[in-house]
């Protein structure tokens, strides 16, 4: 006869069937979609070099909820931030790195529906004085100044933080946005319109401006830090996942730490790396990188950038680009902190700082071994073949123009800054002053981004303004 089973034997049999269950099922497998842009340079430590270095893979989650789990990320590459924001919303992206209005965008998009959500968890990167948006014209164009594209047709991408500058730009002037005829054109297309002379303007976000410069056939009128708003990029992530993966998230974030602090420490090495990922050349990328760049590669979110977002908003709303965004309801800077509490690094320290500049302009003369005391008189020169050499003086930097021409060695690049922001400029489009009232010509040299501020100062010291061949000549005879 065949009784009932006792209990004990039951609940053994029951646990059996369970860990043989649970041994032959099949490990999920998550999916992570991040939207990010191979050329916005300001997005490069939330996207391209996170993924080439394989960073997110090494701070995923193993252990607790995701042990066996499998992961599938899939990175999609786009030319501009509203696309991002799109496939967010569509569910095919769970992170989207981008500017700071189409930051602004992203979540007044999801706001405006009834379940959907985004939430700012962190900043890659940050301009404080608004540089890395530009306005481009044709090399050879008699366009000087902002006020000068009245009635011009000016191109941009449309909802991008180029588009922002050029808004803010407009309120600051009081003027409509019919001052010039406005269309919408991806970077790459603004860029050949500019080159084949179909449009009088194009405005973009970083690295397009300095691209056109490189390459020979534009350059910069407007910069964006002549708007006096500081210039923010970030990650930005759906509600629904940050919910459901909160450790994925911070995982994402210390890959972005990581990422910030590998390009800081080798900004040759990344620069030379990140040309072969984008087809950026690595001399327009150091624009951004290299010594006292204009990018301060910095992941905490900052009281100060809650503040300029808001403002943003403010921008956005006057022209009728959003409706509204609950700005501050929507960052949470709780997964960063962990992020840095994981890594051990102090977040409250460098939430404090604000610098200018990836790294410092510093260091000794190549040529003569002086001390670099002023960076906004100090110059770069990239030979190539060779490590980039830092210059005290622009005097001493165009005497070593000079001397790699004459022995027929090839000048990838050479870089000054501006005399009176410290922007770093390609030199080959600066504006030089030299001489002034009882001052020696070539001692006196200082570079300018803009012709009428180069004008200005050589008007009241008496000096001459010349272009990057004339100031290489001085002193040349002696």
């Amino acid at each position: 006869m065949i009784g009932p089973r006792p209990l004990a034997s039951s609940i053994g049999l029951v646990t059996a069937l369970v860990l043989i269950s649970a041994s032959s099922a099949t490990p999920e497998t998550i999916r992570i979609g991040i939207g990010h842009q191979s050329l916005c340079t300001d997005t490069y430590s939330g996207g391209i070099t996170v993924k080439q270095l394989g960073l997110l893979e090494k701070h995923l989650p193993r252990t607790g909820k995701y042990v066996g789990a499998k992961y599938d990320i899939v990175w999609e590459d786009y030319t501009s931030g509203p696309p991002i924001t799109s496939q967010m919303l569509a569910g095919k992206l769970d992170i989207g790195v981008m500017g700071d209005y189409p930051l602004l965008v992203n979540i007044a998009r999801f706001q405006e529906t009834n379940s959907l959500r985004s939430v700012i968890v962190s900043m890659t990167g940050y301009n404080m004085y608004g540089s890395g948006n530009s306005i481009v014209v044709p090399a050879e164009a008699p366009i000087y100044r902002f006020e000068d594209l009245k009635g011009k047709k000016v191109s941009v991408p449309f909802g991008s933080a180029a588009h922002g500058m050029l808004l803010k730009a407009l309120v600051d002037r009081g003027l409509t946005p019919d001052f010039f005829t406005l269309i919408n054109q991806a970077p790459p297309i603004g860029a050949t319109s500019i080159q084949e002379k179909k449009i009088d303007a194009h405005a973009d976000f970083c690295p397009w401006g300095e691209l056109m410069e490189f390459k020979g056939f534009g350059r910069k009128i407007f910069d964006g830090s002549q708007a006096s708003v500081a210039y923010l990029h970030g990650p930005v992530v759906r509600k629904d996942f940050l919910e459901k993966h909160p450790e994925i998230v911070v995982a994402y974030l210390k890959a972005v730490v990581e990422a910030n602090e590998w390009i800081t420490k080798n900004p040759e090495e990344a620069t030379t790396k990140q040309e072969q990922w984008t087809s950026i050349p690595r001399e327009v990328l150091y624009l951004y990188f290299g010594r006292g760049g204009f990018l301060t590669l910095d992941a905490t979110i900052k009281p100060k950038w809650v503040e300029v977002l808001k403002y943003d908003a403010t921008v956005l709303q006057k022209m009728n680009i959003i409706k509204g965004a609950d700005v501050e309801g929507f960052i949470d800077d709780r997964f960063i902190k962990q992020a840095y509490r994981e890594l051990g690094r102090d977040y409250s320290r460098d939430q404090r700082v604000m610098v200018a500049g990836t790294s410092p302009m510093e260091g000794k003369d190549a040529s003569t071994g002086t001390p670099i005391k002023d960076p906004r008189a100090a110059a770069e020169v990239w030979l190539k073949g060779e490590a980039i050499k830092p210059y005290a003086s622009l005097a001493v930097m165009m005497a070593a123009l000079r001397e790699a021409e004459s022995s027929g060695r090839i000048v990838n690049a050479a870089y000054v800054f501006d005399y009176s922001t410290g922007l770093k400029l390609f030199a080959h489009r600066a504006f030089y002053v030299a001489g002034g009232i009882g001052k020696a010509v070539s001692a006196s040299l200082v570079a300018f981004a803009w012709k009428e501020e180069a004008e200005a100062f050589a008007t009241k010291n008496g000096g001459k303004v010349l272009s990057l061949e004339e100031a290489k000549k001085l002193g040349a005879a002696r």
